[in-house]
């Protein structure tokens, strides 16, 4: 349920309409995923399907009505329209792997391969890692408990939001925080964002991957 928490605060919404309702949202493209997060929430819920041009990919939309979820994440901290406000939430430190998996699945990213960079002359090998958020305070909190992890992270202003951003070292012991030392059975994540980290770890000869 962590993971699950971790993707709302990425990806999640919630509001009250004019009736007083209370309910809480996902948007997703990958449609797997969203049926792992219903499952959790609850099985019978409906995953709405919208389809976009050819070129896009369909989006899944999970809506749930759920007074008692809403003043369960308000007591948490999260808020409607959470985007630039949101703080860290208050959660057990065994749980702390499994959030941070999901708010990485939901607003993190993992680059690995040859990039070409502003102040160089040609492509060289990357591999980062990075957290965004409209809110800046939200990454400082999580930017003190990857810390205490003995994972050093940036943290700057982007393109209107910020960024929390991991080097080549760093980005590996945040793939066995996240991935429980590459232990996966059981566990829900995005398998193209385990993939990317599994290639650049494997590249490197590291022993974690299986």
């Amino acid at each position: 349920m962590a993971y699950v928490l971790g993707f709302f605060a990425a990806d999640g919404s919630m509001y009250k309409n004019r009736r007083g309702g209370c309910y809480i949202e996902f948007q997703i493209t990958d449609r797997k995923l969203i049926e792992k997060i219903r499952f959790f929430l609850g099985p019978d819920h409906k995953i709405a399907i919208r389809t976009r041009s050819a070129r896009w990919k369909p989006v899944y939309r999970l809506q749930i009505g759920s007074k008692t979820i809403f003043e369960d994440l308000e007591r948490l901290g999260f808020t409607q329209n959470k985007s630039k406000t949101i703080r860290f939430p208050k959660i057990s430190d065994e749980y702390f792997n499994d959030f941070l998996r999901g708010y990485f699945d939901g607003d993190g990213s993992v680059a690995f391969g040859y990039f070409k960079k502003a102040d160089r002359s040609s492509p060289g090998r990357t591999f980062l890692t990075r957290f965004t958020s409209g809110s800046r305070l939200f990454l400082i909190d999580l930017q003190e408990k990857l810390l205490a992890h003995s994972i050093k992270g940036s943290l700057y202003a982007h393109d209107g939001a910020w960024q929390l951003s991991y080097s080549c070292a760093a980005s590996k012991k945040l793939f066995l925080l996240m991935y429980k030392n590459n232990r996966i059975s059981g566990l829900i994540y995005l398998q193209r964002k385990y993939k990317i980290f599994q290639d650049a770890l494997a590249s490197q000869g590291h022993a974690g991957v299986a």
